[in-house]
């Protein structure tokens, strides 16, 4: 079938095509009509995600926009909101609305639960997607209650989240109460176990202490080896002075014996003199070597005397690097114990130290959490408050209308092929060749009513001929 085809039988079912559209545009019109009037009331949200808490201030990771947005339509299209609305608005306290809800429930669930889900069922929660924007909507009959509905649902949504956010931060300020408390006890005993230690030990400051017995005990140590030192060499002078030798140098630089020494050769030089001179028995020989004698014995007391003198001060230097070791040993002693209570100083003030921060950080998340507990902010705001629609937005009788006109133009032309279809005539000599397959060797011309010669239809088949 070409289009020459499909305009003659156009022309021939027009009163089909035209009583399908008509029909169907009356049909449309009165299903408008009849059709209850529905009014969409919308209320508009807009979600304040930033990203900082507004009570303590901290930066929070970035809130996911698609993921976010599906939990707060999610959490406006839950029954909790819904269940707040109802309570909100008090819609279960009428007795119609009990009436009904008997009539229709058949006294299965609760009427709270029965309207809820008549509410959600009319509720349609839109978000945008290239904004933080969410749009709720209500559609009912009453355009004054319409707006009420979709404004008590952003309402109830509010408080919803505020709860949601609180009641975490309420649970963890309990938790955080008990735990207070406990560490606080844990802090008391350590505080006290080292306050117990520090008194028992007499340390105030384990470091200072340290530091001066530390320098006690390097000053012994130095005294010690200076004490070794001396003590050696006092023993050596000690042996030269014991030989008997004489050759000490503290026996030979003691004055008393120089002295003694002079006066001795004087003495022995002038009795040498003597005993030239005179005979033994001669008096001035005897008091001569009477002399000399009494020099030798005094030199050779005073030798013992200085002898005993370098042996003295020996066992005085023995025994003070005794005195000066068993020193040092009571001060490495003294040291050692101190290292051991510094090092469980350490570890009770280390203990003290951890239990401190640990109480100081649980104080502080206990105060963070119970301003959160407490705080009624939220990054949610109404942008645009529901008023009451004045035209409703169902049915739509305009696009109604021209849909029913396109459908009809369609349905008209489906059913006037199928009636030509069912019905087959010839139209033109194109339908004789093709249905008799012989050539057509005349054409008849037809004149058409007057009041058909100026349609489209005429002057098109006049000026194709081979339509006639």
């Amino acid at each position: 079938m070409n289009f020459n085809q499909f305009l003659l039988i156009l022309r021939v079912r027009y009163k089909v095509v035209l009583i399908t559209l008509l029909l169907s545009f009356v049909v449309t019109l009165a299903v408008n009509l009849l059709l209850p009037k529905t009014y969409k009331a919308t209320t508009s949200l807009v979600l304040n995600y930033k990203g900082v808490d507004p009570v303590t201030g901290i930066a929070l990771p970035a809130l996911l926009m698609p993921g976010y947005m599906a939990t707060q339509v999610d959490i406006i299209s839950s029954r909790s909101v819904a269940l707040r609305v109802v309570d909100d608005l008090k819609l279960a306290d009428g007795a119609v609305v009990r009436g009904q809800f008997i009539a229709n429930a058949d006294g299965k669930g609760t009427i709270r639960d029965w309207l809820a889900d008549l509410l959600l069922k009319k509720m349609e929660v839109v978000p945008s997607r290239e904004s933080s924007v969410i749009d709720i909507s209500f559609k009912g009959a009453d355009p004054q209650f319409s707006a009420e509905v979709a404004n008590a649902f952003a309402s109830a949504y509010l408080q919803i989240s505020i709860r949601l956010k609180i009641e975490p931060s309420q649970k963890a300020s309990g938790y955080f109460t008990n735990q207070i408390s406990l560490l606080r006890e844990a802090l008391e005993k350590t505080q006290n176990k080292l306050s117990v230690y520090q008194q028992a030990h007499g340390i105030v400051n384990a470091d200072n202490r340290l530091d001066v017995e530390s320098a006690r005990l390097n000053d012994l140590s130095s005294q010690l080896v200076l004490a070794q030192g001396q003590s050696m060499e006092a023993s050596s002078r000690q042996r030269q002075a014991q030989s008997g030798l004489g050759v000490s140098p503290d026996v030979l630089g003691n004055p008393l014996v120089q002295n003694l020494k002079a006066s001795l050769s004087i003495a022995e030089a002038k009795f040498a003199d003597t005993s030239q001179r005179v005979e033994k028995n001669h008096p001035q020989y005897q008091s001569a070597k009477s002399e000399v004698d009494k020099l030798r014995s005094n030199l050779d007391e005073q030798i013992k005397l200085a002898s005993g003198g370098v042996a003295g001060n020996a066992q005085i230097l023995r025994q003070r690097e005794a005195e000066i070791r068993s020193a040092l040993a009571l001060q490495t002693t003294k040291v050692m114990a101190l290292n051991s209570a510094r090092d469980e100083l350490k570890v009770l003030t280390t203990e003290m130290e951890n239990a401190q921060r640990t109480y100081e950080g649980a104080s502080a998340r206990y105060s963070q959490t119970n301003m959160e507990g407490q705080s009624n902010q939220s990054d949610i705001a109404v942008l645009n408050i529901a008023v009451a629609p004045i035209v409703p937005s169902n049915p739509k009788v305009l696009i109604n209308m021209l849909v029913s006109i396109f459908l009809g133009t369609m349905l008209g032309l489906s059913f006037g092929l199928m009636a030509e279809m069912m019905d087959r005539r010839v139209r033109s000599t194109e339908d004789l060749i093709n249905v008799l397959g012989v050539p057509v060797l005349g054409v008849l011309q037809w004149n058409p009513p007057v009041r058909l010669r100026g349609s489209f239809l005429n002057r098109f088949l006049r000026s194709n001929p081979k339509a006639n």
